[in-house]
């Protein structure tokens, strides 16, 4: 073997703490469990094995430096072939010639090393350490209705996977969706991440949101107003009649029950709250025109304010 200072690139002079971290680098780095098996990683982990064997231990890096042993450990002159002793060994079943399954001085057995660096035990395979998959993020937006009655997305995944995902009843804008075990496969045998989807919802152009209720705003002429009458309202399950009340002002709200979000989650379904909103014709009307001009009423609507 070559000289095992050369093998961990230290020189004589080297400290316990860099001998040690230049066999922790280098054994991370060539481990066969690393390396598919590779024959020339298996080698190169071995050279690195018996190097640290003789310069991570304090008495036996006294011999080497002074001539007793060889870069193998054995006295000098020693011939291994002629006791038997022949190469080819897995790496990964090395065994280290520690006194009482000690270390030496130092104290750093290069097993606990390589078992500290790849959570394996003391065993001659180490088996690897199961992990679990990767999470995946994925922000979506659906639509205001969508989210209010709930459906059914189709999404690619980032690795390429088409999965089919409930968007929940009443979702809320922001809200994260959990779906468990469709994210990354787990690693030796580990359990797979999941799929965190985090859900935008749109604005409606004239529904808004109250908690599990709707409110919006409905205009109704000034007939309608004054003299009441039957109005279509639009909902989330298609349109509704009701009836304005005679004498309705700008700012009256009309309840449907039950038209709000749809139940829940045990919450009961909430309603649909509707402002009447007095509104003139778009283009003039010369009869409204000459009818409010020869109108005088008694009141004054500002009266409250002040």
């Amino acid at each position: 073997m070559r000289d095992p200072y050369e093998v961990l690139g230290v020189s004589k002079t080297a400290g316990e703490a860099e001998i040690k971290k230049a066999f922790r680098g280098l054994a991370k780095k060539h481990h066969p469990d690393t390396k598919g098996g590779d024959a020339a990683a298996q080698k190169r982990f071995q050279e690195i094995s018996a190097a640290y064997d003789i310069v991570g231990d304090k008495e036996k890096r006294t011999k080497f430096d002074q001539g007793e042993i060889d870069a193998n450990g054995n006295p000098r002159g020693f011939d291994p072939g002629a006791h038997g002793y022949g190469g080819g060994a897995d790496p990964r079943d090395f065994h280290f010639s520690w006194r009482n399954g000690e270390g030496g001085e130092g104290g750093i057995r290069p097993e606990d090393l390589i078992s500290e660096l790849f959570g394996g035990g003391g065993g001659r395979r180490r088996r690897r350490q199961a992990r679990r998959g990767e999470d995946f993020s994925i922000a979506i937006t659906v639509g205001f209705e969508e989210a209010a009655r709930g459906g059914t997305r189709r999404l690619i995944l980032p690795d390429g996977r088409e999965v089919d995902v409930r968007i929940p009843v009443g979702v809320r804008d922001g809200q994260q969706v959990r779906l468990k075990s469709q994210g990354g496969p787990g690693a030796e045998n580990g359990p797979a991440g999941d799929v965190l989807l985090t859900i935008s919802v749109a604005p409606h152009p004239w529904l808004n949101r109250d908690g599990n209720n709707l409110r919006m705003d409905l205009p109704v002429t000034l007939g309608e107003a004054v003299l009441g009458g039957k109005v279509t309202a639009p909902t989330l399950t298609g349109p509704v009649t009701l009836t304005v009340p005679a004498g309705s002002n700008s700012g009256t709200s009309l309840r449907l029950k039950g038209k709000g979000i749809p139940a829940h989650g045990g919450q009961p379904a909430g309603d649909l709250y509707l402002r009447l909103i007095v509104t003139l014709p778009e283009k003039p009307d010369a009869t409204l025109k000459d009818f409010v001009a020869g109108w005088h009423a008694d009141y004054d609507p500002r009266a409250r304010l002040g």
